[in-house]
């Protein structure tokens, strides 16, 4: 079933991270990887985003977007086909070059624009690639320059301090401070979403957070009550049991009436005797941070 972009609205920002099919090193020559950047500066111009952050590395790409009128999806199909068209001409070769399933995360833009950006310029540094900090394909260096370029520098800069000398030296400092862990870094953020979660949002109707979840997936309530086995929906239904025992006072048999399943296998996964797919982790994590951006 072919997913749309789940959540659209003018100035979202999402952190958006696209891998090679397979692992594979789709971007490992320099050729290819200015060729992707070419790319994606025609998209911007066509459709208008912001772009704070990148880093092209030998098998993913990560970028930071801020988006306008255009929606998300329609931007990354673009860059991705074009790029695959060029990518498998190149090669004389056909078929998928990107994973299917781009990854876009929706993010908090006032409390962690700064960090996003260095996460995304330190994936180098991590990977001990050349350079490192001045990895020639991260925008990194673009916010030391003069004069703004594919990456909208001014506005990050004037986060920091109106001056732009003072500016400067402050996110110069900031990117000073190396991340230990970027992995860690990231699940402290989380943890920390989560806790102001916890506080605005006590409990909710589990029809509420049926709605909110099958809209996030967009599908419909009838797509997981079916006798399905079908990996997309029983990632769902794991993300919507699990979620429930924080979130709603419901019972086991509520949560077997409401999806259509059998009190086992609510049981099962309430008890974690079934394994919690990395589908249904990312539901999870989707609907936290799309529920901190609407608080």
């Amino acid at each position: 079933m072919a997913r749309k972009q789940r959540i659209h609205y003018e100035g979202a920002l999402y952190h958006v991270m696209a891998r090679g099919n397979n692992g594979e090193y789709v971007l490992k020559e320099d050729e290819d990887k200015w060729h992707y950047l070419d790319i994606v500066k025609k998209y911007k111009e066509k459709c208008g985003f912001k772009l704070y952050a990148y880093c092209i590395m030998d098998n993913h790409v990560h970028m930071l977007i801020e988006v306008k009128e255009t929606e998300l999806s329609r931007i990354m199909q673009g860059v991705q086909q074009v790029y695959t068209q060029h990518y498998n001409k190149k090669r004389n070769r056909t078929g998928h070059v990107f994973q299917q399933r781009y990854k876009a995360i929706v993010c908090n833009k006032e409390g962690y624009l700064l960090h996003l950006i260095k996460y995304i310029h330190y994936n180098p540094v991590k990977s001990k690639l050349e350079g490192e900090l001045k990895y020639k394909f991260s925008s990194h260096k673009e916010y030391l320059q003069s004069k703004e370029g594919l990456v909208d520098t001014e506005e990050v800069l004037k986060i920091i301090s109106k001056s732009k000398i003072r500016a400067l030296k402050g996110y110069l400092e900031y990117m000073k401070e190396e991340i230990d862990d970027i992995e860690e870094q990231e699940y402290k953020i989380e943890e920390a979403q989560r806790c102001k979660l916890d506080k605005k949002e006590a409990h909710i109707k589990l029809e509420e957070l049926i709605r909110k979840v099958t809209e996030q997936e967009e599908l419909k309530l009838e797509d997981i009550r079916k006798k399905t086995k079908k990996r997309e929906i029983t990632d769902v239904r794991k993300a919507i049991i699990k979620m429930s025992e924080k979130k709603c006072k419901v019972t086991a048999r509520e949560l077997a009436n409401s999806l259509n399943l059998d009190i086992s296998v609510v049981s099962k996964i309430k008890n974690e005797d079934s394994r919690m797919t990395d589908g249904a982790k990312r539901i999870m994590d989707d609907y936290e941070r799309i529920a901190n951006w609407k608080a």
